[in-house]
């Protein structure tokens, strides 16, 4: 039996977060973002697509970039991120 994608199991709804908590991706439902840096709150939003295991990122000024999902990590624009316990 084949493992299930983080798009099948919708595992990637959540907060998402570096290992010093400086950078913060907190992944909606409905597709949309809100990145926290540091003490800026909502620093870049814009809307994500998960597709596998693979994410895409475009924020609202048109910058975009990628990211993947392996073994309950997210690999982003040379950052590693663990999903917050909720």
């Amino acid at each position: 039996m084949m493992e299930k994608t983080i798009e099948e199991t919708k595992a990637y709804l959540g907060m998402w977060v570096t290992t010093d908590g400086y950078v913060r991706h907190e992944l909606l439902k409905g597709g949309r973002y809100d990145e926290a840096r540091g003490d800026r709150k909502s620093a870049y939003q814009g809307n994500y697509r998960v597709s596998g295991n693979h994410i895409d990122y475009k924020d609202d000024t048109g910058f975009s970039a990628d990211g993947e999902f392996c073994d309950g990590v997210l690999y982003h624009g040379g950052m590693v991120f663990y999903k917050e316990d909720n």
